[in-house]
Formats: C-alpha cells, structure tokens, sequence
C-alpha cells in the first residue's frame, strides 16, 4: 500500500487570516492607525522576539504570563529569548535602547502585531493574536490617562458601537500598595483552606491577583476583603481623583471597580479594562454590567522604566485585543472599507495578445491606472465574466486584428458600447474617461 501523505494543519490556538476576511482586518487597522495620527501618536514596531528576562523583570515573574504562558526556547548561541507576549515592556526596552528619552517628553507611540501566549483556545482567546497600543511616556499627568480611555471610546463611535463601558481602579504606588497587600494577607491568611489551588499559590507570592481570580469560591471570599482605595496614600488619591474628574468632564462612562488590578506586575496607580455593556444607562457614571471578556486595558506604569534599567520615568498605555474588536464590530454590522476593485480590466484572444497584455499591464500602472485580467481563462467570454464580477466599469480588448492594427477596443461595462482607438492614445482615452 502506498504511504498516507501527512496532512499539515495551523498549530494549535492559531488561524489562517484569509482573503475573505482581510477586509475587516483592514478596517480595524486603517481605523486604529487613523485614530493614532488625529492624536499625534507615532508608529513604532518592535521584534517579536525578545529577551526572557525582559519579560520576567516588568511582567513579574509571579504572574500567570510568566508561569504559564511565555513561549521560551534557547538559540544555538545560548540566548534564552520569548516571543513577545505583550507589547508595552518591548517598547519600554526600544525607548531606553534607542535614547529616545534625549527627545522632549512626553513621546507617543503606537504599536500593532502579533503577540504569543500559551492557554487554552477559546472564543476570542488564541496563542497567536493580535493587538493594537498607545503608550505616552514621560509625563505623569492623569490628563493622559484620560485621554487613553478617551480614545478607545473615540474609535467604538467611528464604529457606531454605543455600549462600551471601562471599569477603573488605582492600585496606589509601591508605598501604600505594600500597606494593601499587608492588609490583605491579614484578610485572606485565616480563610485560604476556601481558596482555589492558584490563589493559595498567590497568597504568598503576589496577594493582588487574590482580587482578579473568577473562582466562585474566591469571588465569595474576596466579597469582604479590604479595598485599595482606603489604603491609597495622598498623592495616589489626588492622582486618581483628577483622573475619574477628567473623565466626567469629557462624559465618559465609567464604572468603579475596587478589584480592578490587572496582570501585570508594573502597573502603578491608574488600571482600566474595556468591555461591552449589558445595558444602556443615561447617566455615565452609574454603574453597568459587562458581556463577556475584556477587549483590553491598561493603566500607569511609572517605575518600568527605571526598574529595566533606564531613568525613572513615568508613563502610561493600553493593549486592544483585535480579534475580538473584530467579533464586536461584526456583531454590530460595522460598515467596513470598501474594497477596491481595478476600474479597468485587460481582456485578450489568442496568445500573441495576451503577451501584448501583460506589457500593457506595466504601462497602465506606471500612468496610475489600475487594471484587472484573468491570464487563466482563455475564451473572451469567459474573461468578460470576471470583468463583470469584480465591477470594471471598462474593459480593453485586444485580439489579432487590434494587435495588426495597432488599436484596441475600449468596452463600456455598463452601456455595451464598444470603442476602437489607436493604442497610443489608449492611456488618454482611459483617463479622460475615468475623470
């Protein structure tokens, strides 16, 4: 019996992005890209490999990310490198590499790729996914904060998306975090025979993920735990204050959510997440209920970069998972991008024209012109098919006679009238036709 060819398939928790869904891809980049350059926020792109220890220095080696998730390997040379599986900590490392912090602060940068985590596939949940960020760095005013959410509120609105709600929280600086989380191991110490494996485990290497856990068991537990906020020392409450005043000012809707402390170990003060709302509420400061995951977040990172070894410097950031913006704006019916059809296409009889094409091909692009042609398809008839499928609204013919001639024939698509001209005058004629 012959051998069975093996069947390749995509790796686990990743996917093909193909041609029929490129066109909400697109919308969603063009749409995040635009968003970035109406708030002077610049490009900036970052290998997706780097140095492990990158990551376990910021992202906290007690974290799930961390513990769990990175996708580590060993180089020949004896490097220990991980495919990215954030963005910010990349950036921080290009901004202190680089000396970007000789230019006048603060700087703004936008980010989009792929990044890589090792968890369970779900709906919206892959091991390869995509994200876009904005991060603005050296400046600690809450304004930035602000206008982060704002920005994500303002890209939902281009989409016509009305229940997008954030949940905010500050989780202090290292000073009266460290009276929290003191607080908190005093709470939580006498009940851990209730808590879930993990949190038993977190009890004792980082008791702030105690507050984010989604076991029934540890939700009931947290129910009564202390709160943040009534640990929060004078500059962290004034900073959270000016920060929850500017989003009123600028009517956005937030909810409070005191258990709010994201996953990251180099958040500081400001955390945010963004989800969709259950409910539409008038007044946007009162609370609302959330549908499913979170589409991202962030918040305020002021010791990263002096923890990787640059100048103490404050900033702030946040992470959109684009997949599942995609699913909410495909849920929402979300008009997208247009696709682009060539105007023109080039139709041919017989294999001395068809070489004419494709010439012709190279010198209607160089006159700006985009054309279509289908070189697999041989009859005219056929070729005039694919000319009405993809909407040309003229279509070039040449056969032996054109080719003699030294013309060809300029078909309207949608009267069905025929034209013959001279071929040097064919890129005129398109021209003036195309406006």
């Amino acid at each position: 019996m012959p051998k069975k060819k093996k069947s390749f398939q995509a790796p686990k928790g990743t996917f093909d992005i193909l041609p029929s869904a490129q066109n909400v891809w697109e919308t969603l980049r063009f749409t995040a890209s635009r968003l970035a350059d109406d708030f002077s926020y610049r490009r900036i792109d970052t290998p997706i490999i780097e140095s492990s220890q990158l990551f376990e220095t910021s992202v906290g080696t007690a974290t799930d990310i961390v513990q769990k998730q990175m996708y580590t390997f060993k180089t020949s040379g004896g490097d220990v490198l991980t495919l990215r599986p954030e963005g910010t900590a990349p950036v921080a490392r290009a901004y202190i590499e680089n000396g970007l912090y000789n230019q006048p602060s603060p700087q703004k940068f936008f980010y989009m790729g792929p990044m890589f985590r090792y968890e369970q596939p779900q709906s919206g949940r892959f091991r390869q996914f995509h994200q876009f960020g904005f991060e603005v760095i050296g400046d600690e005013d809450p304004i930035y904060d602000a206008q982060l959410v704002q920005m994500i509120f303002a890209l939902f609105d281009d989409f016509k998306i009305t229940n997008l709600m954030v949940k905010v929280n500050s989780i202090g600086c290292k000073k009266c975090r460290q009276t929290f989380r003191n607080a908190l191991i005093k709470y939580y110490k006498p009940q851990a025979k209730h808590l879930c494996k993990d949190c038993k485990t977190r009890l004792k290497d980082n008791p702030l993920r105690l507050l984010d856990c989604k076991d029934e068991k540890c939700i009931k537990v947290r129910s009564g735990s202390p709160q943040i906020l009534d640990f929060l020392c004078g500059g962290c409450r004034k900073h959270f204050t000016e920060f929850l005043e500017i989003l009123d000012e600028i009517e956005i809707r937030y909810t409070l959510d005191p258990y709010l402390v994201r996953g990251l170990d180099y958040y500081t003060k400001t955390v945010f997440e963004f989800f969709i709302s259950n409910e539409e509420n008038k007044d946007s400061r009162l609370p609302k209920s959330s549908s499913g995951p979170a589409i991202g977040g962030g918040g305020r990172y002021d010791d990263l970069y002096h923890l990787l070894g640059g100048r103490n410097t404050p900033a702030v950031g946040l992470a959109i998972g684009m997949e599942r913006m995609m699913s909410i704006m495909q849920k929402n019916d979300v008009k997208l991008i247009a696709k682009k059809f060539p105007p023109v296409f080039l139709a041919y009889l017989g294999v001395p024209a068809k070489r004419k094409v494709i010439k012709l091909l190279s010198q209607l692009r160089h006159a700006g012109i985009v054309a279509g042609e289908s070189f697999g398809k041989t009859s005219i008839g056929a070729q005039m098919k694919v000319a009405d499928k993809i909407g040309a609204f003229y279509t070039v013919i040449l056969g032996q006679k054109e080719i003699l001639d030294n013309t060809a024939i300029i078909r309207d698509m949608h009267s069905g009238m025929q034209e013959t001209v001279p071929r040097a005058k064919l890129i005129e004629v398109l021209k003036k036709r195309l406006g």
